[in-house]
């Protein structure tokens, strides 16, 4: 009787921790989510606020740039546009786990407003509403992706791993047909970051969910939070830039 009362006590109280982890682990994805989310807002604010101040309409309806737009996309200052969201990653990604949680969060929203400010080309090159779709269809995909990932029980690393190899082919391919600007090779390239980022989304959630110890404390978790989110940003932003690629109607 003592030993069905032991087994019964231990049972107990494997469960409540198993709870625990399962509430622990919920409250931080939900915080990775959620900074992510906020990163994407804040991108798409800055990206459509530099491009309305950058053009204005004329009496026929032609889009003019701007004495900002000018500035912006057509002096030198445009190489700074094009590459500050760059030296932004690097800083945060080497510096993160040197800076408190707060910092970490700021360089995210700072990192996050350049390459809104970056994006705002889209919209010289787009029509607004293909923008528009195509972003929904990339959040309905990237929802359903990183759920998989959430919740497979299968192990990602081999696709995680083969899908690194391919993104690395795609730049390649990329820098070669800046020479080449072949049609039939971009429209290949945009297929291939599609399918890589929808690899790597899965995957880069299955391991942001492991990177989870209910033993952490509150800094470790929140730059481990931070990361998360700006891994999960950068699968979101490519497999939006290429699907616009393919789906998107130019102005």
């Amino acid at each position: 009787m003592a030993d069905l009362r032991n087994y019964q006590n231990h049972a107990q109280a494997g469960a409540q921790a198993s709870a625990a982890i399962d509430q622990g682990l919920r409250a931080y994805m939900l915080r990775v989510y959620n900074l992510m989310a906020l990163g994407l807002v804040i991108t798409g604010i800055a990206a459509y606020g530099i491009f309305t101040a950058s053009v204005s309409g004329d009496a026929s309806g032609q889009v003019q740039l701007t004495q900002f737009g000018q500035v912006m996309y057509a002096s030198p200052l445009k190489w700074l546009v094009m590459f500050a969201p760059l030296i932004a990653f690097f800083f945060l990604a080497f510096r993160i786990n040197k800076m408190s949680v707060a910092a970490a969060q700021t360089a995210f929203w700072v990192y996050a407003a350049l390459t809104g400010i970056s994006l705002s080309t889209i919209f010289l090159v787009y029509t607004g509403q293909s923008v528009v779709q195509t972003f929904f269809i990339t959040a309905a995909s990237f929802g359903a992706l990183s759920l998989y990932g959430y919740t497979t029980k299968r192990d990602l690393s081999a696709m995680g791993s083969f899908m690194v190899i391919g993104l690395f082919g795609v730049i390649i391919a990329m820098i070669v047909n800046i020479f080449l600007q072949s049609s039939a090779l971009g429209f290949a390239i945009s297929v291939l970051g599609v399918l890589i980022f929808a690899g790597l989304t899965a995957w880069d959630t299955q391991k942001i969910k492991e990177m989870y110890y209910e033993g952490d404390g509150h800094e470790v978790a929140g730059r481990k939070a931070v990361m998360g989110a700006l891994t999960l940003y950068l699968d979101f932003i490519n497999m939006f830039l290429f699907m616009l690629r393919l789906l998107g109607n130019r102005n």
